[in-house]
């Protein structure tokens, strides 16, 4: 467009042409540019809240969510046409050129879940004979067939005489009998793999198989064999220790004395029942609600009883309709975290503390408060519960990481009931300071929950089982302390020194929640200097020269998933990312950074303007989050609005306070 200097003809004044002058405006600064950011994401974000107060993105895995989906309809014959065929759609969507599926944007092929959506597509009438379908189950012979495949993929397969149920690692119904203190109880795992263990135990002892519509030898590597032993570790080590015990566990199934049995799963299905959510899910995520109602199911319970029927209800929710006519099953929802993480963002950008939609967040996350005992309380039964849950209902297990958001959250805005925020936010942070483990950090749902023998049986070879402290978390709890103007209490001073401890040698910290070292770098930084160390600290400054050495040419962030089974190769490497670029950049701001004449700030501020759409979002495909480092992993739709949103508004506005009442 030509520049005009008041010729109502539109043309360039011809005495600025012989002047030789430039009537181009000058180009915008790193300030301009971030302050225009802002405003576009602070728009859209207050545009996308629901009229309840809260915020929820999509959350996005794999497509095993969805063949899983399809498996259980199946194999409980509540199949319809409409579920079957948006489903297939979306798993069809989702399978690349060489014919398989990934478990992120951009990852490696997955046998385990090529493998469940090529039988679910199956289910869904596509035939072996389609090129699609040809090149899924070539890539899955090549790969060592169903037999290489994890526990989970087979015991589905199980499920319907696919797979022998002798084959598999056994799981006695008596682990419920287990006390609390005997190795391997049922709480030594973490509450994920708690809520899946135990109505899988009812699962293994019952062995049902509802016979298949279709074989699957073509995803065999020898259709006469299809169940070829396994090599056998030696008795020397923790693996053949454990493959022993599973020999054992297998010759008790056959001998288990029937009332013993009987007891065990009876008492296992109370265990179910007590931790139903009043959604009618289990624990707020998809794989313990799956095999909750198989379990119940498989006990005798109609599937029109009001648990299962409720249960059954709840999966439905998890259902997310695309524009065209696909359907995604997201693995749990995220309500809570995406609406203290959006108040964060909104109120760092400068949204009046009081702004109606903030204070209407408020009142939403403060409804959200867990006021009765959950399984935490194993460990800690003296302690008063109040903490937060990361999904909509879900009152046995909130977590430590919610909680110190919801806390940083809720400081940020001016309530009208403020005696009332006050009573909630000092019985969520006298939880957090509850479920301290004994090392000085906290796990993210329980305490001390690192026993090495869970991830030792033969069954759980998919994904953490233990619930250990991590530096994300340890650092979201101490940055609320400092907040709460408790930087200089000792229990503040054993995380701030478990932080220290777990800073890795280039400088970073591993990132156990979000991806990866980005992540946990630009986590722990913005905390240790709330708590009170300099930005001179070595420690600092180390992470400062990191992030520096790792930003990219186009002066984002990244870092691909790879990271975690290949640190070496991948620690923050990887396509620049919104919710990463804010990360490294809020890092950045808290040591001390700011301004233009850090060049690396100023290059993080430029890319995340620069690459924002005019509708205020950015564009994010990379999962950046995790459910388990590397094997799931979780694509949070919000992340790419609120993290950066954060971070052009602490450039804009400066850091938000860091001690209560500053």
């Amino acid at each position: 467009m030509t520049a005009t200097t008041g010729n109502s003809t539109g043309e360039q004044d011809p005495r600025a042409r012989e002047a030789g002058e430039s009537t181009a405006p000058p180009p915008a600064s790193t300030d301009d540019l971030a302050r225009v950011a802002v405003r576009r994401a602070t728009d859209h974000l207050l545009r996308t809240q629901d009229p309840a107060g809260w915020w929820k993105g999509d959350l996005e895995t794999n497509v095993t969510m969805d063949a899983e989906d399809l498996l259980l309809r199946q194999f409980l014959g509540i199949q319809d046409a409409d579920t079957t065929r948006a489903a297939a759609l979306f798993i069809r969507g989702e399978q690349r050129d060489d014919g398989t599926w990934a478990t992120f944007y951009g990852g490696p092929a997955d046998l385990s879940t090529t493998i469940e959506a090529y039988v679910a597509l199956r289910l869904a009438g596509d035939s072996p004979e389609d090129a699609h379908m040809r090149r899924a189950a070539a890539f899955v012979r090549e790969q060592g067939g169903l037999a290489a495949s994890r526990v989970f993929t087979r015991i589905w397969f199980a499920l319907f005489g696919w797979w022998k149920w002798e084959d598999l690692p056994e799981l006695p119904p008596e682990l419920i009998f287990f006390p609390n203190w005997f190795p391997l109880n049922i709480y030594d795992f973490g509450s994920w793999a708690r809520g899946t263990i135990v109505p899988l135990t009812i699962v293994s002892a019952k062995r049902p198989v509802r016979p298949a519509p279709f074989a699957i030898d073509e995803l065999h590597t020898d259709p006469a064999r299809p169940n070829p032993p396994r090599p056998a570790a030696p008795l020397t080590s923790w693996d053949g220790v454990f493959h022993a015990l599973d020999k054992g566990l297998h010759g008790f199934h056959r001998v288990a004395p029937r009332g013993l049995r009987r007891a065990a799963m009876n008492k296992a299905a109370r265990w179910i029942i007590e931790r139903q959510d009043n959604d009618g899910c289990w624990g707020g995520i998809q794989p313990p609600a799956v095999y909750s109602v198989i379990a119940l199911h498989l006990l005798g319970y109609d599937l029109k009883h009001p648990v299962l029927r409720e249960g059954l209800a709840s999966l439905d929710r998890f259902a997310v309709w695309r524009e065209d006519g696909a359907r995604m099953i997201e693995a749990c929802q995220s309500p809570v975290w995406d609406t203290c993480l959006a108040t964060i963002a909104l109120a760092d950008a400068g949204l009046p503390a009081d702004h109606p939609q903030l204070v209407k967040a408020a009142d939403w996350m403060l409804a959200e408060q867990v006021m009765r005992p959950g399984d935490w309380s194993v460990r800690r039964p003296q302690l008063a519960p109040g903490g937060w849950a990361f999904e909509f209902e879900n009152d046995s297990y909130p977590d430590m990481d919610d909680t110190a958001e919801v806390v940083l959250a809720l400081r940020r805005v001016r309530h009208p009931d403020q005696a009332r925020l006050d009573r909630a936010v000092g019985r969520g942070v006298r939880w957090n300071l509850g479920m301290q483990s004994k090392d000085g950090g906290w796990g993210a749902f329980d305490v001390d929950n690192t026993s090495p023998l869970p991830n030792k049986l033969p069954f759980c070879d998919f994904g953490e089982v233990i619930d250990p402290p991590s530096a994300d978390v340890t650092a979201h709890v101490v940055e609320m302390l400092a907040v709460e103007g408790m930087a200089s209490d000792p229990r503040a001073g054993r995380g701030v020194d478990w932080l220290l401890d777990h800073q890795e040698g280039d400088g970073s910290w591993f990132g156990r929640w979000g991806v990866n070292y980005v992540y946990g770098t630009g986590s722990v930084v913005p905390a240790l200097v709330a708590a009170g160390l300099p930005v001179s600290h070595s420690s600092i400054r180390r992470a400062v020269r990191w992030l520096e050495s790792v930003q990219n040419e186009d002066g984002g962030w990244g870092e691909d998933l790879r990271s975690y089974p290949e640190a070496e190769k991948w620690s923050g490497r990887g396509a620049s990312t919104a919710s990463q670029t804010a990360w490294a950049l809020m890092a950045l701001l808290a040591a001390g950074e700011g301004g233009e004449e850090s060049e690396a700030v100023r290059r993080g501020v430029t890319w995340l303007a620069e690459t924002q759409r005019e509708d205020g979002t950015w564009d994010e495909p990379y999962f950046t989050g995790t459910g388990f480092p590397w094997d799931f992993s979780i694509n949070y739709h919000l992340y790419r609005q609120v993290f950066p949103l954060t971070a052009l508004g602490r450039y804009v506005n400066g850091e938000p306070f860091s001690v209560k009442g500053s």
